[in-house]
């Protein structure tokens, strides 16, 4: 598993961290990061997400200079 932590006392929007708890939960696919469980540890909010070997896709498109043809396999998955 992979544990986000956010710290809701930074967050101005806390609406849209709890949108996204909901988006994610009820939509479950093969290929997109599942969503466990969350938990409200004092002001901190820990997401509990399947586990991506390689890191967050955003990671990687800031470190790979991809073509047209990667680029859109990704957006097709």
């Amino acid at each position: 598993v992979a544990i986000k932590q956010v710290s809701l006392g930074k967050q101005s929007q806390k609406e849209l961290i709890v949108n996204e708890i909901l988006v994610v939960r009820d939509n479950k696919h093969p290929n997109i990061v599942n969503y466990l469980d969350s938990y409200l540890l004092g002001d901190k909010l820990w997401i509990i997400m399947e586990y991506m070997d390689g890191g967050p896709l955003s990671s990687v498109i800031k470190e790979v200079q991809m073509d047209e043809g990667e680029m859109a396999a990704i957006c097709r998955e």
